[in-house]
C-alpha cells in the first residue's frame, strides 16, 4: 500500500475526538500507519523523579491512524484526496482529487 500523507503535509482530521482539527505533519509511522500531527490528541505522559532530574509531567503528541486524517489542498484550501500524476520530466507527483493542483512542496536549494 501506497502512503500518501507525508512529513510537513497540512492535514485534517476527520474522525474521532479530535475530529475537524487541523494541523501539520511532525512525523510518520509508516509500519504502523500513524502520524503524529502538531497539536493533535496531545496526552500528559509522566517521567519519573531520577538523581538528575525531578519528576514532572509533559505533555506529547500521541500517533493517530493515518485513515483518520485527510490532506488539505494548499491551493484550494479543502480537504482532498490525494492523487499520482507523471509529470512531464518523468517524476511521479501528487496531487489534488478536487481542483488537480500538485501538492508537492518545491524544492530550495541552500
Amino acid at each position: 500500500m501506497k502512503f500518501k500523507i507525508k512529513k510537513e503535509d497540512i492535514v485534517e482530521v476527520i474522525a474521532g475526538k479530535f475530529k475537524g482539527k487541523r494541523g501539520k505533519v511532525l512525523k510518520t509511522l509508516r509500519q504502523q500507519y500513524r502520524l503524529i500531527i502538531e497539536k493533535v490528541n496531545v496526552v500528559k505522559k509522566h517521567i519519573k523523579k531520577t538523581s538528575q532530574r525531578k519528576g514532572e509531567r509533559i505533555e506529547i503528541e500521541a500517533p493517530i491512524h493515518y485513515s483518520n486524517v485527510q490532506v488539505i489542498c494548499p491551493s484550494c484550501n479543502k480537504k482532498t484526496r490525494v492523487g499520482r500524476e507523471v509529470s512531464k520530466s518523468g517524476k511521479r507527483i501528487r496531487i489534488c482529487k478536487k481542483c488537480g493542483a500538485s501538492l508537492e512542496k518545491p524544492f530550495v536549494k541552500s
